[in-house]
């Protein structure tokens, strides 16, 4: 049984994973900013089977209360064994390239609000010498195109940042792993055009929950085969790239 920490639990995918882990009888600490969402979140995973579901409300951009946050974590599970950061927004770029406060917030959000609880949670668990930390990325931080630059950007950040945290803890036991999920047909993405790479959120939890319980450290391509997709672009000459339009 393991006492799991989300954050961003009201995230559509956040919300799969934990259903899934749910039916093993893990418990569960939630952080959100949706109450009334949080409130059918914690009722359904009580439904399937988790032995405790603690909850807080908090805005995850105002980097003072993280601290707070952890601890109330840590005490409501007498201890934490994984953490699951899964929460953000979908930038929408072309305000974005009209607004330098948007695009900072955006940058805030998707990045840096991630950065900071990195920071904290990386500590916590190398004073242990044990856990795993996981944390939602992107295949859009994997090369920068002009349909979503700003959130790819805030995506590479959090790819990089975990990179390196990844070499720091090994020696400690601690097991870092980057999700990458492509197309997934969330809540997020309801109002895009769906084709044949687009994927169920419960088939992306069931990776990204096979990935962080097989205990793997490293980055993980959701499904596997934007691996090989974004492969292929990375490797796409600049001077060719700028003319493509992706």
């Amino acid at each position: 049984m393991s006492k799991i920490l989300i954050i961003g639990a009201t995230s559509t995918i956040a919300e799969h994973c934990a259903r899934i882990w749910a039916t093993q009888g893990h418990e569960f600490f939630l952080v959100g900013r949706n109450p009334e969402r949080l409130d059918c979140i914690v009722s359904d995973l009580s439904l399937r089977g988790a032995t405790k579901v603690g909850k807080l409300v908090i805005d995850l951009c105002d980097f003072n209360s993280h601290q707070a946050m952890l601890d109330a974590a840590e005490r409501g599970l007498g201890g934490l064994d994984t953490v699951l950061i899964a929460h953000g927004t979908l930038s929408d770029q072309k305000a974005c390239e009209q607004s330098v406060a948007l695009t900072l917030r955006e940058i805030e959000t998707n990045g840096l609000s991630v950065i900071a609880l990195l920071t904290l949670v990386a500590n916590r668990l190398e004073a242990q010498r044990k856990g795993t930390i996981a944390v939602i990325s992107s295949v859009a931080g994997d090369r920068g195109r002009s349909s979503n630059y700003v959130y790819g950007s805030a995506k590479a950040m959090v790819t990089a940042y975990t990179s390196g945290l990844r070499q720091r803890l090994q020696k400690s036991g601690v097991s870092v792993v980057t999700l990458k999920p492509g197309f997934i047909d969330t809540r997020m993405t309801e109002g895009f055009s769906k084709g044949f790479l687009w994927v169920k959120p419960a088939d992306a939890a069931a990776i990204i929950t096979r990935s962080i319980d097989g205990g793997f450290s490293e980055e993980i391509y959701v499904p596997y085969f934007w691996f090989f997709i974004m492969l292929c672009i990375k490797l796409i000459p600049e001077n060719l790239f700028k003319r493509i339009k992706l």
